[in-house]
């Protein structure tokens, strides 16, 4: 018989440290999307339709394991970021400036 870990966390961190490159991808992408999600509840009723609501049915009740469990069922991913050239290192411009 396999034996799971029970843990406080649901969904277990196992199954989400499969969907980003690190913790801290995961880290950074649940509290981004649990921000964007307590903006949702706090402008309900105002008429802003630019924000997006929770994508997953869930019982939770906190934004962050929300935005966890949207990870979970692929709903939300992360992004990488290119960085711009114009964001060099100065330190590189004198180098090349000869």
């Amino acid at each position: 018989m396999a034996r799971t870990n029970d843990t406080m966390m649901n969904p277990p961190i196992e199954e989400l440290l499969g969907r980003v490159d690190s913790k801290f991808s995961l880290v950074t992408l649940a509290a981004r999307r649990a921000r964007q999600i307590n903006s949702y509840f706090n402008h309900l009723g105002e008429g802003l339709g630019h924000m997006v609501p929770p994508q997953v049915s869930s019982v939770a009740r906190k934004p962050l394991s929300i935005s966890f469990e949207e990870i979970a069922a692929d709903k939300i991913e992360s992004v990488p970021v290119a960085v711009p050239e114009e964001a060099a290192d100065p330190a590189d411009e004198a180098d090349t400036a000869v």
